[in-house]
């Protein structure tokens, strides 16, 4: 392991606001680091070869949505994530599991200094993406790209049709949002509920932007959306945001949020829109990312930290005062430290 990403997930597990944390719980799903070793069968890496590991760890590779490269919908059982949920659940893949006598026990993540993981769910790092900003691009970047890839927007690009984008909120995943839109080619409406956010919004790349809570601000961006991505993770109403679509266009749920919406369906009939749910993508999905990002240089802001500034990491994406930027653990630094152990990481 050389470096991992913080994500905001990593809090909202390692503190136990989401249900069945198992404790201990080593966090992290943004791994980057060098092959070390590999098992007799391994094919596609070799000794020395730069990989990352993103969100997933395991699925049963048979079912239908993992044949269509979407293993994160595995319909066996679901995927295994790459901590907090238990290992060797597939039988082609027992080899991961962690026992304890006859206990299979959860796995752990990146925050550690190495990893194990099956060959299928590594991700080859290009060379033009430099290693300590890899790790957010298999999360953050890949939430975003995987919607705008599933509702056309790369075609789109590619093929000189543009359109318009709208991001609401502007923090790690709403930052790599605009960067990916932007180098596919479209416009991008940033959607805040703040005008202090437009100046770095159009830094970033945005050509539109609209304050939430103003009235006029929303009447001058209605109808102005091809596709919204929300990453908004605080209770919210989202219908709020439909008047931004264009007919025919889809507002998707990124940000998690525990409490449910009101939508009315009257103006989705009227306008024939759509609201959608999306997570992350596929292993297939998150190296062509990759490869993407080398081609267009899109690259996360990171700020780099040791384990010894992981709890101010924490602090600053559950009062929201990061923006958009990622962190990134640097690993090796943080081996010099070893004896430091975060309240994060620490037992009862």
């Amino acid at each position: 392991m050389k470096y991992c990403g913080v994500c905001h997930s990593d809090v909202h597990i390692g503190e136990g606001d989401l249900p069945n944390v198992m404790y201990p719980c080593v966090p992290g799903h943004e791994l980057v680091g060098v092959v070390t070793e590999v098992g007799p069968d391994v094919t596609r890496v070799k000794v020395g070869d730069n990989v990352g590991v993103g969100c997933i760890v395991d699925a049963c590779l048979k079912c239908a949505s993992c044949m269509a490269g979407d293993e994160m919908l595995c319909e066996n059982g679901g995927s295994t994530h790459t901590y907090n949920t238990m290992k060797g659940k597939y039988e082609e893949f027992g080899m991961q599991s962690h026992q304890i006598g006859n206990l299979l026990v959860q796995n752990f993540g990146g925050y550690s200094g190495s990893n194990v993981v099956h060959e299928h769910f590594l991700i080859k790092i290009p060379k033009a993406v430099p290693l300590e900003k890899a790790g957010p691009i298999m999360c953050a970047g890949i939430t975003m790209y995987e919607p705008l890839c599933h509702y056309g927007m790369k075609e789109a690009g590619l093929n000189g049709k543009k359109k318009c984008v709208g991001i609401i909120g502007l923090g790690g995943l709403g930052t790599m949002g605009v960067k990916l839109a932007r180098a596919m080619g479209h416009d991008v409406c940033v959607i805040s509920t703040s005008s202090s956010k437009e100046a770095v919004a159009k830094e970033k790349g945005a050509t539109m932007f609209v304050v939430s809570k103003d009235e006029e601000s929303m009447k001058k961006g209605a109808k102005s959306c091809d596709l919204i991505l929300n990453t908004v993770s605080a209770n919210h109403e989202l219908s709020h945001y439909l008047s931004l679509l264009r007919p025919s266009g889809t507002l998707v749920q990124l940000g998690l949020v525990t409490k449910p919406h009101t939508v009315s369906q009257l103006p989705l009939m009227f306008t024939k829109t759509a609201v959608a749910g999306s997570l992350i993508g596929g292993i297939k999905r998150t190296q062509e990312l990759l490869e993407f990002c080398a081609a267009k240089q899109v690259l996360p802001d990171i700020e780099m930290i040791e384990a010894k500034d992981i709890d101010g990491s924490w602090d600053k994406l559950k009062d929201n005062t990061a923006g958009g930027t990622r962190f990134v653990i640097d690993i090796e630094k943080s081996k010099m430290n070893a004896d430091f152990i975060p309240k994060s990481e620490q037992m009862d």
